[in-house]
Order: structure tokens, then sequence, then C-alpha cells
């Protein structure tokens, strides 16, 4: 561990007695909400949740497509976010002019990404799933995305994911810890997915997990890795780019933990450089003539610009200053390891499929 981590895990500590006063906060407004002095609403239409107990990624956007991708074929689906970052207020509803600065760099992905597909952001979810539900004619489920704690809502299919290298059953509350919601609110989830896990996690390792978060009945458990998708490039998609051991990459990204990506281009290249932003970076003129200027000091006979799916959606606007670049996209999914993709999809697919079962036969 280094100065600096060490130096911010001692600050941290030193926060405790605001961390278990933010703690008897939640519990006290979970206890409001179980003994219903504050009401929930419940609609018509099915709620799909994504979220999780803690603050940063757990890879809830990568679970967002999942879903996806295996029901927006068959259901008339929207998905419903804060829009964090934008600089738009209020709920909005992307079209074909919308860009990332209105909606967000996750919803703008998953709008550019699934184009049949409704999508929508609002802060305040209890205000927009109504307008939502009134744009979209014939609306049969919403995802929500990153509404684990949004109790106004009554969701009917939860989805709680919790990082490998964090898991919620070893945290504590912010700010000493990551967790922004109590641990026992775990109980309310129908699934619950480890993310990030190295792709040789072992049984005895999961039996390890599983023991630790230690689920309900009725609750599932399955646990997923990071796959890397072939580059693309961000005008061009059907011009795909197949990394090999001669690459030298130029690395361009703003998102919250970027060392997985590292770790991959490691093992995957030639070797790399880095130009890393913060989360949600708005990307300026000035932010282009860097990446050029290193790019154009890399002496490497086969080198690229490499960039993740989200920070592409903030760089594409930039055509004239980028479109001769070899600049490419890595897309990600989740790989469910011991072989739970289809057991998952099945859990979510039944739920659907029995919710209007169920309304029909009524």
């Amino acid at each position: 561990m280094n100065f600096n981590n060490l130096f911010l895990k001692s600050f941290r500590v030193l926060l405790l007695p605001f961390a278990i006063l933010y703690g008897w906060i939640v519990a006290l407004r979970n206890w409001l909400y179980e003994k219903q002095y504050l009401k929930s609403v419940r609609f018509n239409v099915p709620m799909i949740c994504v979220g999780n107990l803690s603050m940063g990624g757990t890879g809830k956007s990568p679970m967002v497509e999942h879903l996806l991708s295996i029901l927006s074929n068959e259901y008339n689906i929207a998905t419903l976010s804060r829009g964090y970052k934008r600089k738009t207020k209020g709920y909005a509803l992307a079209n074909a002019n919308t860009t990332a600065l209105e909606i967000g760099d996750e919803p703008m992905q998953f709008h550019l990404k699934y184009p049949h597909v409704s999508v929508a952001v609002g802060e305040r979810r209890i205000e927009a799933i109504p307008q939502l539900i009134q744009d979209v004619p014939n609306l049969q489920a919403v995802i929500l995305d990153d509404a684990y704690q949004h109790r106004e809502i009554v969701a009917d299919f939860n989805i709680l994911l919790t990082d490998y290298n964090n898991l919620y059953s070893d945290d504590f509350f912010i700010p000493t810890g990551d967790l922004r919601d109590e641990r026992k609110s775990a109980k309310r989830a129908n699934i619950i997915v480890v993310t990030k896990c190295p792709p040789n996690l072992t049984i005895e390792e999961r039996d390890e997990i599983i023991e630790k978060l230690y689920p309900e009945q009725h609750q599932s458990i399955f646990f997923t890795t990071i796959s890397y998708e072939t580059p693309y490039h961000i005008y061009h998609p059907q011009d795909q780019w197949v990394l090999t051991m001669r690459d030298e990459v130029l690395l361009v990204c703003g998102i919250a933990n970027p060392l997985p990506l590292k770790n991959y281009l490691h093992e995957h290249t030639h070797t790399y450089y880095q130009l890393t932003y913060s989360d949600h970076h708005i990307f300026s003129i000035e932010d282009l003539q860097e990446i050029k200027l290193k790019f154009e000091e890399m002496n490497a006979k086969s080198k690229l610009i490499l960039t993740t799916e989200k920070d592409a959606v903030r760089l594409v606007k930039y055509t004239e200053e980028l479109q001769d670049l070899p600049l490419y996209v890595l897309p990600i999914k989740p790989h469910f390891l011991f072989e739970g993709e289809a057991a998952f999809n099945k859990l979510v697919t039944g739920y659907l499929a029995q919710f209007y079962t169920n309304q029909h036969g009524n």
C-alpha cells in the first residue's frame, strides 16, 4: 500500500463518527418505509431495478445492457437513469438529436447501442415514471438504473450488484467505507451478482463468498467477470481491430476504476500509454490536442488510440478533430462464471412472463 492510499485509509477511519451518524439516518429511513410511515408507489408496468449498496462502480451499465440484450427483442422496454453529470435537469426522453451532455454518459450509451429502446432520465424517478409511461405507448417493462435506494418506488424485481474486491458484507458506511445503505437491505434483492471476479475464480472461493453474503432462501447468487470484446472504430463500427502483442496503445479514459482495463492491456498488447481523466470528464479541444501530441510521440508501426464506450459518447462529437485518427472503442460485457448465464436469463425472463400471465389471468 503506497503512502497516498495509507493516508486516505487513515483519514477515513478518523471520520468514523460521521459514518455511524449516516448509518443511523439510513436505518431510520428504511424503518419508516418498512412500517409504511413513508409510502412507496407501485406501478402497473413491471420495474426491474439494477443497483448496489455502495458508492462507486460495480458494473451496473454492463448489466443493464445485458438485460436489454435478452429482453428488448420480446418486450417494449425502457430504461430510466438519473443522468449523472449531465448538463440538464428534470425528465428527458432521448431522441435522434440527443447528446451525452443532455442525458449523461451511460444513458447515451444505451441509446446508441439499443436505438429501439426508450431511454429516459430524471432525478426524481417518482415523477419521471408516470411521464415515461405516458410518453411510451404499450410500455411493458422499465429497467431502473441505480435505483436500489429509491424506495419511493416499489421495484418488482431487484438485481443487486456487489464488487468482488469490495463486498458489501465487508464494507462500512460512508465516509469511513463505501456503503450508502444498510447491509440488511440486500434481503430485498431477488438476485445478487458478484461482479468483477477474476476469471479463474475457484468453486471454493465462490462458496466462501456465498457464505459471507449469507443469502436468503429466495435469493440466487451469480458471479461475473469483465469480458472485453473486439475494439471498433468510433466512426466506422464495422472497422475492428484485434489487439495483438505487436500493438502499442494510447489509452484515453475518464472512468472511476481503470485498473481492470489497464491489466487487460498489459496482458494483450506490447505496451500501452495512458491519458486518464476524472470520471465523466467532459473533453475539451485542449484535451484533444494533448491526445494527438501523445499519439504522435509513439514510434510503433502498429499503434492505436483506445477508449471506453462511456468515454466514446463524449468524444464522438469531435468529428473534425478525430476522424483521421485510429480511435477505437473497447466494448465490455459481463461474462457469467460457472455457466450461470442461462439460469440468470431464465429468472429475469421468467419474471416478466409470469407477470403478464397473471395479468391476463386476472
